[in-house]
């Protein structure tokens, strides 16, 4: 099991929160709370999200605490009293988590995870489940997003050296590979996760040869079965192609096969030049491999033109989220309680912006189907109702109180699942690889299931995030109530 750095110190949390949780504490406060975590709006305005992070958060909530010397720290800062650190001593989280499952399209203002537990540790893990969840879920998109790009073809994450930093890059490999990729450059990835490894060779191992052709034929002696030659060290056309292609002809009259690559220059022109000349030579079965700053809107575009292209590495976009730096992920307080025997109070945070007011209550997320069993919607109703199957309801838009849809679903799925009970796991944690298996196939049983205009690109179909009726007129009586 990998353990991310920082994984077992609870100070792994914005400071605020520990100013929060002692004004809890002082305040007889710690009773139970709910909180929702969610995301505002799609990243790279896209139709979707894939939920990406969830097991790596709950490795670390079980093992979240204040060492020794983590309170001593806390002490120097000069602002905790004694009786609150004596306290945090003891802490480890002992809450309750609903989660949609790992590799689920997800859609905003829906909760992806549904965390009960006493307020003081609700709010202290706040930080950790946003980070865990922010950025896997963003690159896992961005992944699915290049995948979908390539009409499902052979992608391949090539971004260790432009990831953010070590942590950064091995969250980013786990979540690629969950978003599709069929590998990784990343070879403690492969190890801790058990994600195959890829990769052949740089343009120095070319330029450490006296020759091109010398280089290509050391490594294919070394590697006949894995020979990929990267063809535009000096001159792609009039050099590593046809280098490439002598010392292929050679690994074929043994039984091998072989590839070249493209890093560098215009790839459609240059793949459709080296496609021919492969084939004019006898080898229409070598492959062709393209990397260079390649995004999905460059590869969607490179597939419309018919590039002949096999595979694709994609690295700096891939692991940082390009142009989208961060997932609009955030984490509200839903309901709450004034004494450990009361009911829970809904709770709402209100806004100017009609769109960051939170649905208050206990909720749960279903996921409506047609006869067709294609996702017709997403549903927020409250822990205490029920969307049933074959029974027509009415389904309200989330921030206004008028626009509504009428639907009778053929099938319905609740969507959070109980993770954790009183800090444990429900069930026996699943080995990294097996984790990550898991992921991708409910990846691509969802993707079967959600029509293909919310997988576009470019300009897809928005899905519905609706709420319940009960929800809605509840929601309403919250925002009456504070106009009055």
């Amino acid at each position: 099991m990998y353990k991310f750095d920082c994984k077992t110190s609870a100070l792994f949390t914005d400071f605020y929160e520990l100013t929060m949780a002692q004004g809890y504490w002082k305040n007889n406060m710690d009773c139970p709370a709910v909180f929702d975590m969610f995301f505002r709006r799609n990243p790279f305005k896209g139709g979707f999200a894939v939920f990406a992070g969830l097991e790596t958060l709950i490795d670390a909530l079980t093992d979240f605490t204040f060492s020794e010397s983590d309170i001593e720290y806390l002490k120097s800062v000069g602002i905790f009293e004694q009786g609150f650190l004596d306290y945090l001593k003891e802490f480890k989280f002992t809450g309750t988590l609903y989660a949609q499952e790992e590799g689920s399209i997800v859609f905003p203002n829906e909760p992806l995870i549904r965390i009960h537990a006493n307020l003081i540790e609700a709010q202290i893990i706040e930080g950790l489940v946003l980070n865990h969840i922010n950025f896997q879920t963003l690159i896992a998109t961005k992944s699915t997003r290049v995948w979908l790009a390539s009409k499902k073809g052979s992608i391949m994450e090539f971004g260790l050296r432009r990831a953010q930093g070590p942590n950064g890059a091995m969250s980013a490999s786990r979540a690629a590979y969950i978003g599709m990729a069929g590998g990784t450059s990343n070879t403690l990835a492969g190890k801790e996760f058990g994600i195959p490894v890829l990769g052949t060779m740089a343009h120095s191992w070319i330029m450490s040869f006296p020759t091109e052709l010398e280089a290509f034929e050391a490594y294919a002696k070394i590697y006949p079965s894995k020979a990929i030659f990267l063809i535009d060290t000096y001159d792609t056309l009039n050099s590593g192609i046809i280098n490439a292609i002598k010392v292929g002809s050679k690994l074929v009259e043994q039984g091998y096969n072989f590839g070249v690559r493209l890093d560098s220059g215009d790839i459609q022109y240059l793949s459709t030049e080296v496609r021919k000349k492969l084939d004019e030579a006898g080898f229409p079965q070598a492959t062709i491999s393209v990397s260079n700053e390649l995004t999905e809107e460059i590869i969607e575009t490179l597939m419309a033109k018919n590039a002949p292209i096999n595979s694709w590495g994609v690295g700096t976009h891939m692991v940082t989220g390009g142009d989208e730096a961060s997932l609009t992920g955030v984490y509200k307080l839903s309901a709450r309680s004034n004494s450990e025997n009361s009911k829970m109070i809904p709770a709402m945070k209100f806004s100017d912006n009609p769109e960051k007011t939170t649905n208050p209550g206990i909720k749960n997320v279903y996921r409506i189907y047609d006869e067709d069993g294609m996702a017709k919607a997403d549903i927020l109703a409250l822990e205490d109702e029920e969307i049933v199957a074959n029974k027509e309801a009415k389904f309200y838009h989330p921030s206004t109180d008028y626009r509504h849809f009428t639907f009778k679903p053929a099938k319905v799925e609740m969507l959070l699942k109980k993770k954790l009970e009183n800090g444990k796991r429900i069930s026996p944690r699943l080995s990294d690889k097996e984790q990550l298996a898991k992921a991708r196939e409910t990846l691509t049983k969802q993707l079967e299931t959600i029509d293909t205009s919310y997988q576009r690109i470019l300009n897809p179909h928005i899905y519905k995030v609706s709420l319940s009726e009960k929800l809605k007129d509840l929601k309403l009586d919250f925002i009456e109530d504070r106009i009055k």
